[in-house]
């Protein structure tokens, strides 16, 4: 019986081209057949060189289980195995996209053991500019730069398992640039019109819901899944501790918040708990807070957003997001002094680094006014 090559022996020789070429068994497969590879270089101390770090990286690398896998098998395996069971209905339906649709089609072929940063920069770069499957009205198949960011931080987890399993050996993704994040001019309800907006969610009987909202900046998500048991009168507060959310097909279900952070219970004022208690008087029955007149069940998410256009349009207000009347809560309380910490505490944001990040505007000009107040304080004294 042949004495079989231990993994990491290698020779070297010169090809009749003129080349110098090393080889080196790299593993065996499991019917004990020796993975032979080689590399290639000018001169027999480049293939040296290139021979060492090639039996240093297989000692590190599972050659026989990375050989197994293609970037678009690998993706599929990490998907099911490591992220599906742990993720959220609306980001699986995100990860399969980004998989289906971008990942499988442009590098899925690619031997994971193959794939350079230089492959995936390339793909984040045609997903960019042309990779939206539904074109737009205007032709545009360009994608946002929050979708290729997502799309890289779900391939950065992927590869970065595939390292932690030894299929490769350093994460390919650290080698991209991505886009840097879009910043969205951000827009409020100004104080002038909350008074005509709210007379004309009063006319169509939903001034609760918008009152409630504006006092404290729900996520749309958040506000239709309230049921009255949420409530508390006596101690005047609100729990909030689920949401719902789109899945795939169109339909809406309720589960708990992305974070821990979201399940949150946050104090109300006594002019809001004297709204919603005069709501609860017209439907005592039914258990959403904010009913809708159709089915009596939850609102649809997305109906909530047309009938705040529609509020919008006929007090003739400058038309805004539904979302920007959480970034009206936000704004008119910090501008009014309310504590950055507590304005994080009641929007549930993980922490206020990323309350002080997203309302700079506001925050800058309150740090501006306590410099000035500051400089005649101490200076009233020189």
């Amino acid at each position: 019986m042949s004495k079989r090559r231990a993994n990491g022996e290698g020779n070297i020789r010169k090809r009749p081209d003129g080349r110098w070429e090393g080889r080196y068994v790299a593993g065996h497969d499991e019917n004990g057949k020796a993975i032979r590879k080689n590399v290639l270089g000018r001169t027999q101390a480049e293939v040296k060189e290139k021979l060492k770090k090639a039996i240093r990286e297989c000692a590190e690398i599972d050659i026989e289980k990375a050989e197994e896998y293609t970037v678009g098998g690998w993706v599929r395996t990490w998907y099911e195995t490591y992220s599906k069971p742990h993720v959220r209905e609306s980001t699986r339906d995100f990860y399969e996209d980004y998989i289906e649709h971008h990942v499988v089609p442009r590098i899925g072929n690619i031997k994971l053991t193959k794939l350079t940063g230089r492959d995936i920069q390339k793909m984040y770069n045609d997903v960019k500019a042309k990779g939206r499957i539904r074109k737009k009205s205007d032709g545009d198949t360009n994608m946002s730069a929050s979708y290729v960011r997502g799309l890289h931080m779900m391939l950065h987890n992927c590869m970065g398992r595939a390292v932690r399993e030894r299929l490769i050996l350093r994460n390919p993704t650290d080698d991209c640039i991505v886009p840097k994040p879009e910043k969205k001019e951000m827009q409020i309800l100004h104080p002038e019109d909350i008074s005509a907006y709210l007379k004309e969610a009063e006319k169509r009987g939903v001034l609760a819901m918008f009152f409630l909202e504006l006092t404290t900046g729900l996520r749309k998500g958040e506000l239709v899944a309230l049921l009255w048991s949420d409530l508390d009168e006596q101690s005047m507060t609100l729990n909030v501790c689920k949401q719902a959310v789109r899945v795939k097909g169109g339909g809406v279900k309720v589960t708990r918040p992305k974070t821990e952070t979201s399940i949150r219970r946050i104090s109300l004022s006594q002019e809001t708990v004297d709204i919603l208690r005069k709501e609860h008087e017209k439907h005592p029955d039914i258990e959403y807070m904010f009913p809708s007149p159709v089915t009596l069940g939850m609102y649809y998410p997305d109906s909530v957003t047309a009938i705040h256009n529609k509020i919008l349009k006929s007090a003739g207000l400058p038309h805004i997001r539904l979302h920007d009347l959480r970034h009206t809560f936000a704004t008119l309380a910090l501008q009014n002094g309310v504590d950055v910490k507590t304005v994080s505490s009641i929007l549930g944001h993980y922490d206020a680094g990323f309350t002080l990040r997203t309302y700079t505007h506001v925050t800058t000009k309150m740090q501006e006014e306590a410099a000035a107040t500051m400089g005649k304080l101490i200076g009233a004294n020189v």
